[in-house]
């Protein structure tokens, strides 16, 4: 039966949360290549990912932007996405370099440590077309703020209350969930906040599929790739 699904980078790769959508069971995996959610002929009719998707040539993304401009006091949860000509670096002087070459402008380290995932999620968007139209980019603080009523979250993330304000919304739509899920994953490989933001994407994934969801932009412009440069919630 079709599956749906919510994925979040996390130290061991990526822990992604699966919903079958007819019995509505939810299961958990951790996965080094985001390819293998796809592979054995899994149907995984959509997948919510928190990963930068379409890129720019040059400047800022517009979704990055008005995700921003959105988010309030949880702004700086919006990492600027590495821009196309930067992605292959293989060193984060490199990268830094071409970004000063392209914009003007260096990257922070933070940002090029997502560049392996990044890319990893491009390339398999690049060589497949069908993937295209079941993979979608959310960012979790968007999404939690849609979940929240429009209102975004008053402290982050991996403060004690920002952790149990995101775990009380969960909660009241998955139930225990989440403690089922920390117990299968050890703490070293996944994090409490990873296993959040992967059910918020999850949570989007099902706003998707029920055609409730919501883009930034509304307008979305794509890339020189033919990729979407939008966050979902």
């Amino acid at each position: 039966m079709p599956i749906i699904a919510g994925a979040d980078g996390c130290p061991a790769g990526w822990i992604v949360i699966e919903e079958d959508t007819t019995s509505h069971e939810i299961e958990s995996r951790v996965t080094a290549r985001i390819e293998d959610v796809f592979a054995n002929g899994r149907d995984v009719a959509v997948l919510a990912i928190d990963i930068p998707i379409g890129l720019t040539e040059s400047g800022a993304r517009q979704c990055d932007l008005l995700a921003r401009r959105q988010l309030g006091p949880r702004a700086s949860s919006v990492f600027p996405a590495p821009i196309r000509p930067a992605l292959a670096s293989e060193s984060y002087e490199e990268a830094s370099r071409v970004s000063h070459e392209r914009q003007g402008k260096g990257i922070s380290k933070q940002s090029f440590m997502i560049f392996p995932k990044v890319r990893s999620v491009d390339v398999a968007l690049r060589a497949d077309a069908t993937l295209r139209e079941r993979v979608f980019e959310v960012h979790p603080e968007v999404c939690f703020q849609a979940w929240n009523g429009g209102v975004p979250m008053l402290h982050a993330k991996k403060t004690f209350t920002g952790a149990r304000d995101r775990s009380d919304l969960v909660r009241s739509v998955f139930g225990d969930v989440f403690d089922r899920i920390r117990a299968q994953h050890r703490r070293p490989a996944v994090s409490d906040d990873d296993i959040l933001d992967a059910i918020a994407a999850l949570w989007t994934a099902r706003r998707i599929v029920s055609r409730a969801s919501r883009t930034l932009p509304d307008i979305v412009p794509l890339d020189s790739a033919g990729l979407p440069m939008r966050m979902v919630y």
